[in-house]
Parts: C-alpha cells; structure tokens; sequence
C-alpha cells in the first residue's frame, strides 16, 4: 500500500518506520516523488508537536532517515542514468 500524499491517513503515522518510509516513498518512483514523501512526514511531525510520545518521535524520526537513505539512493541512480 502506498500513501496518497495529498491526504496521508493519519494512521499511517501510527505504523512502524519501515511501513511508513515504504508508503512514502517505494523503491520504484523517482527522487522528487520521494522529496515529497519527507516534507509530508516533517509536516506531520511538525504539526502534532508535543503531542508526540516520545517512542513516536523516535519511530517517526527512523522513517524520516530510511526515506532520506531513498533519496540520496535515487538521486545517485538518476545522475548514472543520466551521465552514462
């Protein structure tokens, strides 16, 4: 299952980090699409705040690091496509 990032549910942020970076950002689509996932993730952790336990910050901030890792990882599979 992947996340509608217009609308992300937010029982989607209740998952663990791996589930969350999955929905956010498969392996398959490109580094812009999963740019978007990270701002809808920062957008969430931003805006529930303080209302965040801590091991959801945690799980949160996890995801937020797989989905950084999938970037950078797309982006170097884009420059290679794109130079060879």
């Amino acid at each position: 299952m992947h996340a509608d990032l217009a609308q992300p549910s937010v029982a989607l942020f209740a998952r663990d980090a791996e589930s969350i970076a999955e929905s956010l950002a498969p392996k398959e689509v490109s580094a812009m699409r999963l740019a978007s996932g990270m701002r809808v993730l920062t957008f969430y952790i931003n805006r529930a705040g303080k209302r965040l336990s801590p091991s959801r910050l945690r799980n949160l901030e996890k995801a937020k690091r797989l989905l950084t890792a999938r970037v950078e990882e797309a982006r170097r599979e884009e420059a290679r496509r794109h130079s060879g």
